[in-house]
């Protein structure tokens, strides 16, 4: 007499494994859309601190120019697109968009903001 498995518990174990790698493999998309937006917020956030500085530095005289159209050539050289720019005095307040990743039809832009000026 041979012990074997009941016909009815065959390939049991195949779903199982087939069920924990298709979730391993969800939660790794998962993770893979969160990083690119951390990394997306930290370049927009870079690109409006420096267009702050570009923007802070057309004010004090250094640039003699438009302190919106220094900040605006900074970011988009960084990549970003200057979404808002604004002059007090000699302080400058940018906004900066960079474009996020694209996942299951989601559109995830982000955005930074940064001033820069004495005091």
């Amino acid at each position: 007499m041979t012990r074997g498995r009941a016909p009815d518990e065959a390939g049991s174990v195949t779903l199982f494994a087939v069920g924990c790698l298709a979730l391993l493999l969800l939660v790794g998309s998962a993770l893979g859309v969160v990083a690119a937006m951390v990394r997306a917020h930290r370049a927009a956030q870079s690109a409006a601190d420096l267009a702050a500085l570009a923007g802070a530095a057309a004010v004090g005289g250094a640039g003699r120019g438009d302190p919106c159209a220094a900040a605006s050539a900074i970011a988009e050289r960084n990549g970003a697109t200057l979404r808002g720019c604004t002059v007090a005095g000699r302080d400058v307040r940018v906004r900066t968009e960079v474009p996020g990743p694209r996942w299951l039809g989601q559109v995830a832009d982000l955005t930074g903001e940064a001033r820069a000026g004495p005091g």
